[in-house]
């Protein structure tokens, strides 16, 4: 049945000022993302969590340069509302989630815009479970950056040291979530760290169990993270696959949270055909109960595959956000995006792109197959999508020459196909989504309503 959707709800709560899908983000000196405000950010953090106790904050940050700068001033922040800061330093987002449990800090911070460019930064969070922040704490937050900035009594201040034994800690991790008779030996791996803050993790991970590892995206200068490389651009890995005869190749993006693939053939395996290659393993060995949770960018074919292997499949919003809530409401453990944000709740609290990377090895093992042939049984459908720049916070998509357009578009595909429209909740972009049977009917379709879109914009 083709369906089309006009898609708003990965935008922040109307009633929430700087709080979005996944923390504060925004261009680097432009407000919200200033010294200033998050100066007082940290400030604001801390008064909150000091009213819960009086635990200590980890801070880490992926390798773009600002990320220097935004680490002092949370220090700072925190240091005056009488919090005790542990700093990190680079680290993948999902490490700090994982060390800030471990470690039983009452919070962690994570400064990161994650595969945004590095003139871009933003502020996420941690619970003392490696969770995300629950609404209730969010809120108060924004309720207390609206008071004065004060500063407590010299003797409190808090103090600040740094964890050097941080990587260590999150690379044995890694390896202990696959079995013990995991072995890597003889496998040519080329992983692209896109060079970000999984630079001196990843590759250390693959090659301790065993593989032989090529680097890609390991020299980061603050500058050049994501660019042109890593899950967001796949296509230098792949050359460097099919030219090393690797059997395969791990993109991972700047803050590590996300993974692609490709296999010795040089196709590209996205999160939908990740997902499907975990799922199908886990319910080969008896170890899958519940259901999956995808998002509304889920491709239909990957849908279908789910339904018919007889497991319940779930479509959310997108963002890690509602994955995890719908996982946590189904008491299920499986989900993620096409993206390459895939959350394992059995092993880890939140996306990770390494461990993800290493649940497919561990299935490959075992299995005694190439990646290639791990994903037989999934027919995708043709996805196309086109991000349209928006720089009107106020634009709607629900115009009605948008309304109308999308309209054509869905009696143009007939009864198996999709079309979407949403509004990113992390970048100035409105994402056109077209998914269909025939793809260059796809493509001219997507195409056609992106015009659509840029007409309404003025563009």
């Amino acid at each position: 049945m083709a369906q089309a959707q006009i898609n708003n709800t990965d935008l922040p709560p109307k009633e929430r000022r700087y709080f979005g899908t996944d923390g504060i983000r925004g261009r680097v000196g432009v407000w919200p993302i200033n010294p200033e405000f998050v100066l007082k950010l940290g400030w604001a953090v801390g008064k909150v969590l000091a009213r819960q106790g009086n635990g200590k904050v980890l801070i880490g940050k992926d390798t773009r340069i600002s990320g220097y700068m935004f680490e002092s001033v949370l220090e700072s922040g925190l240091s005056a509302a009488g919090i005790d800061t542990h700093l990190l330093g680079p680290m993948p987002t999902p490490a700090i989630a994982y060390l800030t449990r471990t470690l039983r800090a009452q919070a962690g911070i994570v400064i990161s815009a994650s595969h945004n460019p590095y003139y871009d930064n933003g502020i996420k969070f941690f619970s003392a479970q490696g969770t995300k922040l629950p609404d209730a704490i969010e809120l108060a937050i924004e309720e207390q950056l609206e008071q004065p900035m004060t500063t407590v009594d010299s003797a409190e201040l808090g103090k600040a040291i740094r964890v050097v034994d941080a990587p260590g800690r999150y690379i044995e991790f890694c390896k202990s979530t696959v079995s013990s008779d995991i072995i890597l030996n003889g496998m040519k791996i080329v992983v692209d760290c896109a060079h970000g803050a999984s630079y001196h993790i990843a590759p250390n991970v693959f090659r301790e169990l065993g593989a032989i590892v090529m680097e890609m995206g390991v020299e980061p200068n603050g500058l050049n993270i994501n660019l042109d490389c890593g899950a967001t651009h796949p296509e230098k890995l792949r050359q460097h696959v099919l030219a090393k005869k690797a059997d395969l190749g791990i993109a991972l993006d700047g803050d590590g949270d996300r993974v692609v693939m490709i296999d010795h053939q040089g196709h590209i395996l996205d999160g939908d055909e990740l997902l499907y290659i975990i799922l199908k393993h886990k319910m080969a060995n008896g170890h899958f109960n519940g259901g999956v949770v995808g998002t509304v960018m889920s491709n239909f074919g990957f849908e279908s595959a789910i339904r018919g292997m007889g497991v319940e499949f779930v479509r959310v919003p997108v963002g890690d956000r509602h994955i995890m809530s719908e996982l946590t409401k189904r008491q299920w453990h499986l989900g993620g995006e096409p993206s390459g944000h895939i959350v394992c709740l059995a092993t880890a609290t939140t996306g990770d792109g390494i461990i993800t990377a290493l649940q497919v090895l561990a299935a490959m093992r075992h299995q005694n197959k190439s990646l290639a042939d791990m994903r037989n049984g999934l027919m995708k459908f043709p996805q196309i999508l086109i991000n349209v720049s928006v720089n009107q916070p106020d634009f709607s998509i629900e115009k009605p020459r948008i309304l109308k357009a999308v309209k054509e578009a869905e009696k143009a595909l007939g009864n198996t196909g999709r079309v979407l429209l949403r509004r990113s909740g992390t970048e100035p972009l409105i994402r056109v989504m077209v998914e269909g049977e025939n793809e260059s009917r796809v493509k001219e379709l997507a195409e056609q309503l992106a015009d659509v879109v840029r007409d309404e914009l003025g563009s």
